[in-house]
């Protein structure tokens, strides 16, 4: 028995997405000299290198990268980031991860972040599912779609092409 692949996004629509987003960041931050990009390990900060290459060439931002770690079986364990907390505080940070599924990553992402002061704080997600358990939203998405809950979304980030499918 072969299982097929639903494709949710193709190479060319996420690298669409991508490019949007990003307009869209810099759109929301034209008043800040500089911007973290805080990737959730994994997809999330390959996801926010791929928006700073596209920030890079549309804006003058400085704009830092910050990998953020975090157990997602258990959220609650200690999150760090491979920044201090000094290198973030009083700027403008967007908190980024592939997909929203619960909102549970996410939101104990944004719970980390404000344990110090910030200037501006927003999410952003290549695909926002419809299955939110907490109130957490993605104020930057490629895309939104309901699922049903058995469904898995896998993206594909780490090689060439990218894509987006649904297990």
């Amino acid at each position: 028995m072969t299982t097929e692949k639903n494709t949710i996004l193709n190479h060319q629509e996420i690298q669409n997405k991508i490019k949007r987003i990003a307009y869209q960041i810099y759109e929301t931050n034209t008043d800040e000299k500089q911007v973290i990009l805080a990737g959730i390990e994994k997809n999330g900060f390959l996801l926010a290198k791929k928006i700073k290459t596209n920030l890079d060439k549309i804006s003058e931002l400085n704009i830092i990268l910050c990998k953020v770690f975090i157990d997602k079986s258990n959220p609650l364990n200690t999150i760090t980031t491979s920044l201090k907390t000094e290198d973030y505080s009083n700027k403008s940070i967007i908190l980024v991860d592939d997909v929203l599924n619960s909102g549970s990553t996410l939101i104990y992402g944004v719970r980390h972040f404000l344990n110090v002061p910030l200037k501006k704080f927003k999410t952003a997600v290549l695909v926002n599912r419809n299955h939110k358990k907490f109130p957490v939203k993605a104020d930057f998405k490629g895309i939104s779609l309901s699922t049903s809950l058995k469904e898995h979304i896998n993206v594909n980030l780490s090689k060439q092409p990218y894509e987006a499918f649904l297990d």
